[in-house]
């Protein structure tokens, strides 16, 4: 049994010590808006935040997130109400083909946390995450929209 703080609930599963944690928010905890993509840490699509940071899901097992704060897309929402972020995404035509978003959204929310008034230079270092349909532009204006510049 492997014992995860996901979404500030307490969960055991009983899953292999090098389970990528990708595979356990999906389909033991059914938490689908994690999505897989590459599953080589490349691309972004399973990005979560552990303790505030930006992870690629798909290459942290998951006895290696055990005593960590899990985060998904799913808790940030609140009571059915976007964050400041998500309604910017929408605002801004971020999303097209919608499948890379969940992980541009933690991305850009562990940026945001950490530093409130990013520079551009720090946006594109911050998000790595691949988007095959290339709303760079809609994402980085969505990121300042909300930033405290």
């Amino acid at each position: 049994m492997i014992s995860l703080n996901v979404n500030g609930k307490a969960h055991s599963v009983k899953v292999e010590p090098d389970t990528p944690l990708l595979w356990v928010l999906r389909e033991q905890l059914g938490l689908t808006g994690t999505k897989y993509g590459c599953g080589i840490a490349q691309c972004g699509s399973c990005t979560v935040l552990i303790d505030g940071d930006a992870v690629r899901s798909c290459a942290l097992t998951a006895s290696a997130a055990q005593g960590k704060s899990i985060r998904t897309v799913e808790a940030l929402a609140s009571s059915g109400q976007l964050t400041k972020l998500q309604k910017a995404w929408v605002e801004n035509q971020a999303p097209q083909c919608g499948y890379c978003q969940s992980g541009m959204v933690m991305a850009a929310t562990a940026l945001l946390e950490k530093n409130p008034n990013p520079t551009d230079a720090d946006i594109d270092a911050a998000m790595t995450n691949i988007c095959r349909c290339g709303t760079y532009q809609e994402v980085r204006r969505a990121i300042r929209s909300v930033s405290q510049a």
